[in-house]
């Protein structure tokens, strides 16, 4: 009897990443387009030949090109990407009364609440809106735009100008970063702000964030030293934490009205210079999908306005 052979599952995220080396024509390129190191590209695109089981690039001088198996599957590549956008399209044409498939990717270090304020108009929009979210770095998500895994990116920065896939940012809006804690605490503390914040029990986000760089410099220059006693790369639960052990938090004023309400935190005083944007990520100049036009609108009129 024979033994069937194992199944090969193929991973499109190293097809599209050997894919744009030879769009790019190069792995440097194709690095700075996807917002990745040239290791993860060339680590990728060797795992891809390991599960075909034949090499795609062969080295003439300083230059990759490639081998006949390199230019059969670019082909595949190139039609199966093709295909990808044609089913967009399709989709996009369905028929009346069907729901709006919306695949929102959201930056990790984007807080919860201000993107369930974003997300909230989709649940109503003049078109019945189907939504899913992925939450991964900006990098990951990035890639997955390109691959129209996604319609939209919320992130907390732009995408970079190196960028070279078909990707846009729209500022969403900006928000005066504050500070928060348990009623009793936020009156006394709001007394002598932000002097008041010295060796003040306070919870941050990671130091590799953005956020956390901004708020060490506002510490520097108003001469405040908090007694940090916790750190967190997600922002909802740092604002759990902080809830539980009676401590500060940080968080964007804008959503000041839900933090008390969820958290039963009180506002303490804002930094005034500390300035947190948003921003939706797509890959296209002209939005057009209701839902991310419906996450603009809230956006423009609502949260930032």
């Amino acid at each position: 009897m024979a033994v069937p052979e194992p199944t090969v599952w193929l991973n499109y995220h190293h097809l599209l990443y050997f894919w744009t080396v030879v769009q790019e024509g190069g792995v440097s390129k194709a690095a700075g387009k996807l917002r990745l190191s040239q290791p993860t590209i060339s680590a990728q695109v060797k795992v891809l030949e390991d599960t075909l089981g034949d090499r795609l690039f062969q080295r003439r001088g300083r230059t990759l090109v490639l081998t006949e198996t390199g230019r059969i599957v670019f082909r595949h590549a190139d039609e199966i990407f093709g295909i990808g956008r044609e089913l967009i399209e399709t989709l996009r044409g369905r028929p009346p009364g069907r729901p709006q498939q919306l695949a929102v990717g959201v930056a990790n270090a984007v807080p919860k609440l201000i993107v369930c304020r974003l997300l909230r108009p989709t649940a109503h929009a003049a078109e019945p809106v189907h939504l899913s979210c992925r939450e991964d770095s900006a990098e990951q998500l990035v890639a997955q735009l390109a691959l129209h895994e996604l319609d939209v990116v919320i992130a907390d920065a732009p995408a970079p100008p190196h960028l070279r896939v078909k990707v846009f940012n729209h500022l969403l809006g900006e928000s005066d970063t504050a500070f928060f804690g348990p009623a009793a605490l936020a009156a006394k503390l709001r007394r002598r702000f932000p002097k008041s914040l010295n060796d003040a029990a306070m919870v941050l986000p990671s130091a590799s964030s953005m956020l956390r760089r901004d708020l060490d410099a506002w510490f520097d220059a108003t001469g405040v030293r908090p007694r940090v006693v916790a750190e967190f790369e997600d922002t909802a639960l740092m604002k759990a934490y902080a809830h539980e052990v009676g401590a500060v938090f940080p968080a964007p004023v804008v959503i000041a009205k839900d933090v008390n309400r969820m958290h039963n935190a009180r506002l303490i005083g804002q930094t005034g210079t500390v300035r947190e944007r948003y921003y939706a990520i797509s890959a296209e100049r002209r939005l057009t999908h209701p839902g991310v036009l419906a996450i603009t609108s809230a956006a423009k009129d609502g949260l930032f306005k």
